[in-house]
């Protein structure tokens, strides 16, 4: 028995090591061409990546390190820009600003989504055009979207406090009180955001069956509990594409604030991105302003990397 163990051994070992054959040259060169193909499809976008995103990403980090006001040579001064942060008190506040306007913007403009994509996902007249309605804030800029906030918001002649005055109420005081001007900030991102909400979960309900629906009837389930059992739960994927998505925009929001409160009134919305830019372009530190860049670059890879993490956890334990 362990003489024709060895010598198939000895088999195998002799067959590896004769010449390849041409068929097997030619299996190579196949494979080959088709990996060429294959990085030669994806090298424009590895190219744009490191060019327009990597690049900058690195000289950012390493501007953090240093005292630079944009002209002459940057100074090299270690940590010193991180820890001059730990004692600014605005950093703080846009921190705690950020924090606030996330979680606000993300419950409002992810729950209404849900809430009106189960509503358009049945058959109801003008379906379509409601769909449109509610996207087509989506559509327009950040900008522009800042701009209707100023006609909607402010304080001499905005639409709303116009509309408040004119029925015998008073006026909220959006550019002057800092709670105010906070609520109108988060009401004009909610108002933008939900329509890509919207389409994401109508997305994923078209891909629920409806034999599970029909048989949860069957067994007498109301609506409420097809939804918390049936809904919900397969809409899982869904939810944690969204609150990646809608986390990092948050995160990075400008325009908006920018065009609406300027960060105003004093810090009360000034975001972690709205201090970059003023301490980039408005007082010229620029490498402070790298350095609060990379702070919220830390900040959104922890939120994402908890996030994959748990939801990796949850679909190992189903």
């Amino acid at each position: 028995m362990t003489g024709v163990t060895v010598g198939a051994g000895g088999a195998v070992a002799a067959a590896t090591s004769l010449p390849p054959t041409p068929q097997r040259s030619s299996r190579r060169r196949a494979r080959l061409r088709e990996s060429l193909v294959g990085y030669s499809f994806v090298a424009p976008n590895v190219v744009l990546l490191g060019v327009f995103l990597l690049y900058p990403l690195v000289l950012a980090g390493v501007l953090s390190f240093t005292r630079y006001s944009g002209f002459g040579a940057p100074d090299f001064i270690g940590i010193g820009n991180y820890a001059d942060l730990l004692s600014d008190a605005v950093f703080w506040q846009s921190l705690f600003n950020t924090t606030v306007f996330t979680t606000a913007t993300l419950v409002g403009s992810v729950g209404l989504g849900l809430a009106i994509a189960v509503l358009l996902n049945k058959a109801l007249p003008g379906r379509a055009l409601f769909r449109t309605v509610v996207y087509a804030p989506m559509v327009v800029s950040g900008v522009a979207s800042g701009l209707i906030g100023v006609l909607m918001f402010d304080e001499n002649t905005g639409v709303i406090d116009k509309a408040l005055i004119a029925v015998g109420l008073p006026a909220i005081p959006f550019q002057s009180n800092g709670g105010a001007a906070m609520i109108a900030v988060i009401l004009m991102t909610v108002w933008g955001r939900t329509g890509f909400n919207m389409v994401i979960y109508l997305a994923g309900l078209q891909g629920i069956g409806q034999e599970l629906y029909e048989a949860a009837e069957l067994e007498g389930a109301s609506a409420w509990q097809r939804f918390r059992s049936i809904t919900f739960p397969l809409l899982g994927p869904s939810t944690f594409f969204l609150l990646i998505m809608n986390v990092i925009y948050s995160f990075q929001v400008f325009d908006l604030v920018f065009v609406l409160t300027g960060g105003g009134p004093g810090n009360a919305t000034t975001m972690l991105t709205t201090y970059a830019y003023q301490n980039a372009f408005t007082t010229r530190a620029q490498g402070y302003a790298a350095a609060i860049g990379m702070v919220l670059l830390v900040l959104m890879l922890a939120f994402a990397a908890v996030q994959w993490r748990v939801n990796r956890g949850r679909d190992v334990t189903e």
